[in-house]
């Protein structure tokens, strides 16, 4: 009987390191790496449903796009404190083109159903590239103190 629990136990650990190794070895999609139904976000600006604390962190529940994956400058749904709130990307985890800011942490700012944004500063950097995208950011772009 020892010689078979021995025998296993050795068959077994490289076994597992070799399933390790493997899972090492692949990289998650870019996908996984963006904002996507069920992705934590951080509020970025000052206003008061986003800075006061809940037991919860506010989560995407859809992405206003096609393919239903966030980027810098689209428009998604929040679940933020047992409400559901629009909210503007300025800011996401995944590395995007060259010579574009990677954060590390998704970030929002907080917006109404006709595009102003609720709160009046915006707290970290947001990117330059908002500028140049299609939409109407301009009051986002005014609130904001800091561009990288």
């Amino acid at each position: 009987m020892r010689l078979l629990m021995a025998l296993l136990r050795k068959s077994i650990v490289p076994l597992t390191r070799t399933m390790e190794a493997v899972n090492r070895m692949f990289s998650a999609s870019a996908a996984c790496a963006a904002i996507q139904k069920m992705s934590r976000v951080r509020v970025v600006d000052n206003s008061s449903l986003g800075n006061t604390p809940y037991h919860r962190p506010p989560k995407c529940i859809h992405v206003y796009t096609k393919n239903g994956i966030g980027k810098v400058g689209d428009k998604i749904l929040l679940a933020i404190k047992g409400q559901k709130k629009k909210a503007l990307i300025v800011g996401h985890r995944m590395p995007g083109p060259r010579m574009t800011a990677r954060f590390d942490s998704n970030n929002v700012v907080l917006i109404e159903d006709n595009g102003n944004p609720t709160g009046t500063r915006i707290k970290v950097p947001i990117p330059t590239g908002l500028r140049h995208m299609e939409g109407d950011y301009s009051k986002v772009l005014a609130i904001a103190q800091k561009f990288v």
